[in-house]
């Protein structure tokens, strides 16, 4: 298992997001889908984050990808600029629009999320064995 670090925690938040264009119209198609990888790489980076898988992910109607997103950060706030920021990129890059992007919408409203984690098992076994485990550390310390 790979954690990531803060200056003050280690986790591993990681979420499976799903969101699709306007009118689930298929504009994801095979010109834009090289570009879109790259640009939703570099938004996420700009927030600490990281998309852990999501190449393939990015279908002609709906994007499909998982993230590491930082406990300081909101899912909400993250997916919210993503989203916003690579809508205006795409109007600048792609519809030759040089300007006036308040209000443009490529994205739908809302998304989909899911949280990715450990197996619930495991973590249940090692919460009601660690009072035993404890004990035996103290007893090999002493």
């Amino acid at each position: 298992m790979i954690f990531d670090k803060l200056s003050h925690s280690t986790y591993m938040c990681k979420y499976h997001i799903v969101f699709i264009p306007k009118y689930r119209k298929k504009k994801l198609f095979k010109d834009i889908r090289p570009w879109l990888i790259e640009r939703f790489k570099e938004l996420a980076s700009q927030h600490e984050c990281r998309i852990e898988t999501g190449v393939g992910g990015i279908q002609p109607d709906h994007v499909h990808m998982v993230i590491s997103i930082p406990p300081k950060y909101s899912v909400a706030s993250v997916v919210g600029f993503i989203k916003g920021k690579s809508a205006i990129m795409i109007a600048r890059d792609f519809q030759g629009r040089q300007r006036n992007f308040a209000g443009y919408r490529f994205w739908a409203r809302g998304y989909f999320v899911s949280t990715v984690g450990m197996d619930e098992a495991a973590i249940k076994n090692y919460v009601e064995n660690q009072e035993k485990e404890d004990i035996r550390l103290d007893k090999l310390e002493r």
